[in-house]
């Protein structure tokens, strides 16, 4: 029993170690994962979660979101201004994404995603996508302060709305992706695509949408 006893003592500091190595081997492995300006999960991690989120909940919602005029920040302002921009809008969706049982990233430049709940029966789960909607938009259009002043917000938010069992992922991040355009296209605010809608009016590029019919010029 004493031998025994000895054996696990000297073998405690090596399988301490070990568990040290695996800690932070796992923080490493998730720090590569999270957009460094934001927090917010890479597209790759994040679509990985999504899909996770989606098989979880009867009703949810795929959020596909740009900022309006992001060009115009970092010629007026520079630069670090428009990655202030960038991460106040990251944070806020974040925080956004958590209170509804959700899960966001950032695909790239100023595009972002999310997926959330949306809690209610049929009949009143347009009404609770609707107020989600407001809400996020209220969140992420207030001014980001910089060095002094205030630097307006505003975003273009498209949404596909899902039933377990509708559409994957990617056809709901395509269908949101639309209708985020088509709001940009309006000068901005939100789109939510008809439950029953499947087919995107634009083709892609890498992921995002081009122009009008027969352009190649992208929406600005």
């Amino acid at each position: 029993m004493t031998e025994l006893m000895f054996a696990a003592a000297a073998g405690l500091p090596l399988l301490a170690g070990w568990s040290v190595h695996a800690l932070r081997l796992t923080r490493r492995i998730e720090a590569a994962r999270r957009d460094p300006l934001t927090g917010l999960w890479t597209r790759d991690a994040f679509e990985g979660r999504a899909v996770k989120s989606l098989s979880r909940g009867q009703q949810r919602a795929v959020f596909v979101l740009d900022l309006n005029w992001f060009k115009e920040i970092n010629d007026t302002h520079g630069h670090a201004a428009g990655d202030a921009v960038i991460r106040a809008t990251g944070l806020r969706l974040g925080a956004w994404a958590a209170g509804h049982h959700g899960v966001a990233g950032r695909l790239g430049g100023d595009e972002f995603a999310a997926v959330t709940d949306v809690a209610g029966e049929a009949d009143t789960v347009t009404g609770n996508l609707n107020a989600k909607v407001l809400e996020l938009i209220g969140s992420l259009e207030r001014p980001v302060s910089f060095e002094g002043r205030d630097i307006d917000v505003s975003v273009s938010i498209g949404v596909a709305r899902y039933w377990r069992g509708t559409a994957d992922l990617s056809a709901l991040l395509r269908q949101a992706d639309e209708h985020m355009y088509r709001a940009k296209r309006e000068g901005g605010g939100a789109s939510i695509a008809p439950k029953h809608e499947t087919t995107p009016a634009l083709p892609t590029v890498h992921g995002r949408r081009y122009g009008r019919p027969g352009t190649r010029k992208e929406v600005a």
